[in-house]
């Protein structure tokens, strides 16, 4: 599928996704949704591949969703077609480690975005914020959502409420983002974790992401539960194998994603 709104790369073992509607900021219209969701399918369907980076330019990530597409759909017309979130689902549905690399600005469909992703670093100029009251709606990407289980309820309730943005000295404090690099550095160090990531075996890391998923939408006794079972099936696989006997002949493992 060729793309207009985005651009796709392969580092390595790492797929790697940029964001590209610079006329707009790369805003979160409906191709652009479509496309990232048909990315990330290919790269979650390829072998090759361990872990998808999601970036997007040096001054934005992503601005939010494209007002210019919004403020001319009814109700109606958003809630028949599910508006942006149909293939907003397909971030849920990514098996592999999915990672944000945020410089500049991500505001409202941006920042939820790069919420959606499993692990979110950021660059020293990263601006966060939902500031969809501003216009008055309220965020529809899982921000209101995600957001008050990553910062908590007082700063949640205050962002979503005041419009107000978060710095990247900010996010990093208050567990949004795992870390904050230089600007001239992000793509090449997040690109450095991504390919850590890869390295492991895969079946290892798509159960380890469903693992601390699970910690999110349940109790503690069904998530560990979960967790238990999830550790025991492991032992079935020749990955398993391959990294015990790797790690007692004190050599690199050789993983196959079996």
């Amino acid at each position: 599928m060729a793309y207009s709104c985005i651009k796709t790369d392969t580092r390595d073992h790492v797929g790697l996704i940029t964001l590209d509607r610079p006329e707009a900021r790369n805003a979160l219209n409906s191709d652009l949704m479509r496309e990232l969701a048909d990315a990330l399918r290919r790269f979650d369907a390829d072998d090759a591949i361990g872990a998808v980076v999601i970036t997007g330019d040096e001054k934005t990530f992503a601005a939010g969703a494209d007002i210019t597409e919004m403020r001319e759909k009814s109700f109606v017309q958003a809630f028949r077609s599910n508006f942006l979130v149909e293939d907003w689902d397909a971030m849920s549905r990514t098996r592999k480690p999915t990672i944000a690399a945020v410089a500049g600005y991500a505001l409202g469909g941006g920042c939820e975005l790069a919420m959606a992703c499993d692990i979110a670093f950021c660059a020293d100029n990263a601006k966060f914020g939902l500031p969809e009251i501003n216009i008055g709606v309220s965020p529809g990407l899982g921000g209101t959502q995600r957001l008050i289980r990553q910062v908590g309820k007082a700063k949640a309730m205050e962002m979503c409420l005041t419009g107000r943005f978060m710095h990247a000295e900010e996010a990093e404090r208050s567990g949004l983002v795992a870390r904050v690099y230089p600007a001239d550095d992000l793509l090449e160090e997040v690109l450095k974790v991504a390919s850590k990531i890869a390295e492991k075996s895969r079946l290892a890391a798509m159960a380890v992401k469903e693992c601390v998923n699970r910690a999110y939408e349940s109790s503690l006794s069904e998530g560990l539960l979960f967790e238990k079972r999830v550790f025991h099936s492991l032992f079935s696989t020749d990955d398993k194998q391959e990294g015990m006997d790797a790690f007692l002949e004190n050599r690199t493992p050789q993983f196959r994603g079996k």
